[in-house]
């Protein structure tokens, strides 16, 4: 296994690769599941370059992206942090999204299907995907709670949850890391739930910290996607929008030509740079793109780099929302 430097997330003691990997899209949001070996290799092969966190849940597929997670990884047991999710519920006849649930006896069914999914004695860090206004998070919590001192679970997340849930929460358990949408795209968490996460010693997990592929610079406004993607029903990835936000990438690529890198190094360097206790989890089903996001950790930017960047950034305004009308009512504020 290479050498790769970690990171803590937060003052929880959970110590992880300085990049993680999200593991979704080799099973579901971006097209068609990709090739099951093939995304095994894959999986083995960042760990051997130093990869030791590993992002899944059970709505990805349903339940396949946690059991190909839970076979690619089973030789490394103890070895890597596997991070999963509850909160939604399934329609059991079709498995689709069928709202949110996360009544306590829900969460442990699911921990529960979980656990023999992923193969594993115990969850690394299990996060409630989406706040469930019909349940308070106390409960939720006190139920994750219960979980630890079971064994079951070893560290407590949320996911897109509000500054007030985050408080509550915390209260009640410990949380080790919210897992949030962050870019040079998409910049809210700065405003409210960074200062609060850093007084409380949480960690944080950025998704899509390539803007869902858009920051790498291969999406224009005439690239098309494959009728299953979900980036079809995300208005910033509409063709007019995908033309008007591509000044985000030229200004990524203006950054990279002079460190010797690529936009999508310089986007994840930038993330790094904004806090210690920061681990993005971009995904991934290339090997030579693997590779490409983790030399992200060697690109070094200065703070004149970091000031010229925000700057300029300050001057973008970003076109289209980041999530369909239905996808954003689910978003706690």
């Amino acid at each position: 296994m290479r050498i790769m430097k970690t990171r803590q997330l937060g003052k929880s003691g959970l110590e992880v690769s300085t990049i993680g990997l999200g593991c979704m899209g080799m099973s579901f949001g971006y097209g068609p599941a990709h090739d099951k070996q093939e995304m095994i290799a894959l999986m083995r092969a960042a760990v051997e370059r130093g990869v030791t966190f590993f992002d899944t849940a059970e709505v990805y597929g349903p339940f396949v992206n946690e059991e190909l997670v839970g076979e690619g990884l089973a030789p490394f047991r103890g070895q890597v942090a596997i991070a999963t999710k509850f909160g939604f519920k399934l329609d059991p006849e079709t498995g689709k999204q069928a709202g949110l649930d996360s009544r306590p006896s829900h969460i442990r069914e699911v921990v529960e299907s979980s656990l023999k999914r992923l193969r594993v004695d115990a969850i690394d860090l299990l996060y409630q995907h989406r706040v469930d206004p019909e349940v308070p998070i106390e409960d939720v919590a006190g139920t994750v709670k219960d979980l630890i001192e079971e064994g079951k679970v070893k560290y407590f997340g949320l996911s897109e949850a509000g500054v007030r849930t985050i408080r509550r929460a915390h209260a009640v358990q410990p949380v080790t890391a919210l897992q949030s949408e962050y870019s040079l795209w998409w910049r809210e968490p700065e405003a409210e739930i960074l200062p609060v996460l850093e007084e409380l010693g949480i960690g944080f997990v950025p998704f899509s910290p390539l803007g869902r592929g858009f920051l790498t610079g291969k999406i224009d406004e005439n690239t098309s996607f494959d009728s299953t993607d979900m980036r079809n029903t995300v208005p910033r990835f509409a063709a007019e929008a995908r033309a008007a936000n591509r000044v985000v990438v030229e200004l990524l690529a203006g950054i990279a030509a002079s460190k010797g890198a690529t936009p999508a190094q310089v986007a994840l360097a930038w993330l790094l740079a904004q806090k210690s206790w920061i681990v993005p989890i971009p995904g991934t089903t290339k090997l030579h793109r693997l590779e490409e996001n983790l030399g992200s950790t060697s690109v070094g930017l200065t703070a004149e780099d970091l000031a010229a960047i925000n700057e300029a950034a300050s001057q973008i305004t970003i076109q289209g929302a980041r999530y369909s009308e239905a996808a954003q009512r689910q978003i706690d504020r």
